[in-house]
């Protein structure tokens, strides 16, 4: 049985951001940025290659930013 999986390599078990084909100082999206904060910077098409996925994340993290401001600001006037 032949494989083609090289394991010596030393950026195969590292983080992606580390290895030499990804840090070209290439601009990433959204979804891979999320990718990379879910996975630990292990994957960074782990959530595939949907753009709206991203702005998704994006939009419902400023929407609990913004509840959660006005909810402190709310609860401190009473």
């Amino acid at each position: 049985m032949k494989t083609d999986l090289d394991f010596g390599k030393k950026d195969l078990f590292g983080p992606v951001v580390f290895r030499s084909d990804f840090n070209s100082f290439e601009s990433i999206n959204a979804t891979q940025a999320w990718s990379l904060f879910f996975t630990g910077s292990q994957e960074d098409k782990a959530l595939g290659f949907n753009p709206e996925l991203g702005r998704f994340f994006n939009n419902l993290l400023i929407a609990i930013a913004t509840a959660g401001t006005l909810w402190a600001i709310f609860s401190s006037l009473s």
